[in-house]
């Protein structure tokens, strides 16, 4: 049985068994290989997308959850790498090995969604279970403030 929800904003159907987790589809049916596997078991955070946007572990989630409902994934935060996280992340020089990343960002993503002028202590606590095995966690936690920064400013202007 085919499985149907959006994807980025466009809608898909997918006939892979319905009890594969959504990483694999994503990854091997769908392409979207900028979400990457990491631990396999939900405690890492290297495969989170949003789930009708809040983030959730793809690995650990069966493509029967998602029918009907909206994934974003790091290919679909902004396809012209234009989104303030995005840009926060290249001027902090945040990635290393890069592993990580695109789960850093769409966990980063969430947060600003939801609290776009998170303390310090906010971040930290929303970030925590995304983990970085190169230790960056400093210029994350610079880049999502200079992205909040950036969005809670006027046009052409930052705090």
């Amino acid at each position: 049985m085919a499985t149907t929800f959006t994807l980025n904003g466009n809608p898909v159907t997918s006939d892979a068994p319905r009890n594969s987790m959504l990483l694999w589809v994503l990854r091997e049916r769908l392409g979207m290989t900028g979400t990457r596997f990491g631990c396999g078991v939900g405690e890492c955070g290297a495969c989170t997308v949003h789930l009708d946007g809040d983030p959730v572990h793809s690995c650990r989630l069966r493509l029967s959850r998602v029918e009907g409902r909206e994934i974003t994934t790091i290919e679909g935060l902004s396809p012209d790498r234009s989104h303030a996280l995005q840009q926060a992340w290249i001027e902090e020089e945040v990635p290393q090995c890069g592993y990580c990343q695109s789960g850093q960002l769409m966990q980063a993503a969430s947060l600003l969604a939801a609290n776009p002028s998170p303390t310090r202590d906010e971040i930290v606590s929303h970030m925590d279970g995304v983990l970085c095995r190169c230790g960056t966690y400093g210029r994350i936690i610079r880049a999502i403030e200079r992205a909040s920064a950036v969005s809670a400013a006027p046009a052409g202007r930052t705090r």
